[in-house]
């Protein structure tokens, strides 16, 4: 804002008359000019006086002067800065005047100082200085009251534009197309801007299509009007800046050659022509007609360029989803190939490069396919042993777990009877043998044939007594491990003929028992080779060689599985039926995104088969 150093032509002006001025000033610059001269008037030891206002950042500037001839405000520079340091009323003694002294007040509004005024005075006594000093703070309440009417309305011209803004964006959101939203928000953007006609246009490809114009239902029927109203806007998209014309004269050098055509077309029509940009791209513009005698305000210009932030955004997103199917496609495939070919977007292009980098490698990958099974060892060969006859237990040396070799002693049963019968078969044999001798001597050879049959008979008897209590003794078969039986304490228990006692197995020999899911049974083929892992030796590895697939399935732990069985290579001495692990048969050589999505594309199988009709 200019200096004012404006003379005061009456300095002997009543009050009245001064008071008169102050209350009739049409502008910011008389309210303060006259301000200061009532100011002064009231304190009547002024000498001069000096109002500094400054806006925003800037510094301090004078605004107004009293008397305006004669004055040197440069006396007030060292008691003004001082007062923009403290920020509090001051007075100080001017040097080189006696009596002379300065005295300046700041206007406060919300911890900011927006300006200062100070006055020389000349004074002989305290009462007089101390006045002074109140009537400078009450008049500064006056410039209070112009801050706080302007802030005011400020604030309630910045409402009135946020209310318009909220009333388009709600009108523009309420139609469901993009064509009826964009022919809303122009005819109510006009009517609310009162502009004579407002257009919107949108590139595509590389011209300007004019999408609407308010209070118009046909764009094409004004072929010439249309092509002035794209010109225009395509020279601000061009320029990437917002021009108006007639260009203000503080505005920098701006071609508008299109905003004059057609601005002549419509009677020296001001233009104000926006360029609408969104992800580091322009795709449209909009243009505002007013006639020539209502041209556009700075205040106008910062509320359509507030407005279209806020309603532009909504306009793009109802066009974008306006669009064909097939569009939305391509434009779709057309971005994202630009942000991975094109510049930045470099997080995209790292996961584009890691992508194909993932599909080449799978592409060429191979590795081996080896179908995981639970697994357990048997014994190559399980012998029972039973109990000959029905009999009680005496001894039990062995039992479940032991190692034992061949012949060694497992149980022994209670022969006491049978050598009792024993006795008494030998006894009846004696007694035959003697009646035989009998029938001889007597040539009774009738008799003495019964006789012998008698005697063969119980020496039948005889040896078959014998045999059992051989068979009283049980021992192994052979050299293994008792995987069942433990008799300590059955000790003179009875055991009845056939009674599994013992069982044994060898340790040189074993079965690798593989429970093979039926989803996978297919994939396994007798010959093919694999590694046993067991739990209770995790570090070591067992290589075996399926020798049998039993064609039967077994249920258990809610799954089917069949029964595979192997041969180990090797027979290690910490072997032991019963031991548990996991087995990996190895198939074959695959794709190794074959192998891992596998149970995937068979699932998905399953389930289109299942739904499909």
């Amino acid at each position: 804002m200019p200096i004012s150093d404006v003379l005061l032509e009456q300095p002997e002006e009543t009050s009245p008359e001064l008071w008169q001025r102050f209350i009739s000033a049409e502008s910011e610059e008389e309210y303060f000019r006259h301000w200061l001269a009532l100011q002064c008037h009231m304190i009547p030891m002024g000498i001069q006086a000096v109002l500094v206002t400054h806006q925003g950042d800037g510094p301090f500037t004078p605004i107004a002067t009293w008397p305006g001839r004669g004055a040197e405000p440069a006396r007030l520079a060292e008691v003004l800065k001082r007062v923009i340091e403290e920020r509090c009323g001051l007075l100080l003694e001017l040097e080189n005047a006696d009596h002379r002294f300065g005295i300046a007040y700041p206007l406060i509004l919300d911890e900011q100082v927006p300006a200062i005024v100070a006055m020389e005075i000349s004074a002989t006594d305290e009462e007089t200085l101390r006045q002074s000093m109140e009537r400078l703070q009450w008049g500064v309440a006056w410039l209070e009251v112009l801050y706080r009417r302007q802030r005011a309305q400020a604030e309630s011209a910045t409402l009135s534009r946020l209310q318009a803004a909220v009333d388009l964006l709600a009108v523009t959101l309420g139609e469901e197309h993009f064509h009826a939203a964009a022919m809303s928000f122009v005819t109510e953007l006009a009517a609310a801007a009162d502009c004579d006609r407002v257009s919107l246009g949108f590139l595509q490809g590389s011209r300007i299509h004019i999408e609407a114009v308010s209070n118009s239902t046909e764009v094409g029927t004004k072929m010439n009007l249309t092509r002035a109203i794209a010109s225009a806007m395509d020279e601000a998209i061009l320029q990437r800046k917002e021009l108006l014309y007639p260009p203000p004269p503080d505005t920098d050098v701006l071609i508008v050659h299109n905003h004059e055509k057609l601005s002549r077309q419509q009677n020296q029509a001001h233009i104000v022509s926006f360029p609408l940009f969104e992800e580091e791209r322009y795709y449209g513009a909009l243009t505002c007609e007013r006639p020539a005698d209502h041209p556009f305000s700075p205040r106008d210009v910062e509320f359509f360029r507030a407005l279209l932030v806020l309603v532009t955004p909504a306009l793009r997103a109802k066009e974008l989803n306006d669009r064909p199917l097939p569009v939305k496609i391509k434009d779709s495939a057309a971005t994202q190939f630009h942000r991975l070919f094109g510049p930045r977007y470099l997080g995209r292009k790292l996961i584009g490069t890691l992508l194909l980098g993932l599909v080449f490698f799978f592409s060429f990958a191979k590795g081996d396919y080896r179908l995981a099974a639970e697994t357990s060892l048997e014994g190559a060969e399980r012998r029972a042993v039973v109990a000959p006859f029905n009999s009680y237990i005496d001894l039990a040396p062995a039992r479940a777990g032991d190692l034992v070799e061949q012949g060694a002693l497992l149980c022994t049963l209670d022969d006491r009877d049978l050598r009792l019968e024993r006795r008494s078969r030998i006894s009846q044999r004696s007694q035959l043998q003697r009646q035989h001798q009998n029938a001889v001597a007597k040539y009774d050879r009738a008799q003495a044939n019964i006789i012998e049959a008698q005697l063969d008979q119980a020496k039948a008897e005889l040896e078959l007594i014998e045999a059992q209590l051989q068979r009283t003794r049980l021992a192994a078969p052979f050299s293994g491990l008792l995987v069942s039986g433990d008799l300590s304490q059955r000790l003179g228990g009875a055991v009845e003929k056939g009674e599994v006692l013992f069982e044994i197995t060898p340790l040189n020999a074993y079965r690798v028992i593989l429970e093979v899911d039926e989803r996978r049974i297919c994939d396994v083929r007798t010959g093919q080779h694999g590694n046993l892992v067991l739990s209770a030796q995790p570090g070591t590895t067992y290589d075996f060689t399926i020798s049998k697939v039993t064609p039967i399935t077994t249920a258990a732990n809610g799954r089917n599985f069949f029964r595979v069985e192997a041969q180990l290579a090797e027979v290690h001495a910490g072997l032991r039926p019963g031991m548990e692990g996991i087995g990996k048969i190895l198939v074959d050589r695959r794709h190794l995104i074959a192998i891992w999505s596998r149970e995937l594309i068979e699932y998905l199988r399953l389930w289109t088969w299942r739904w499909l009709p």
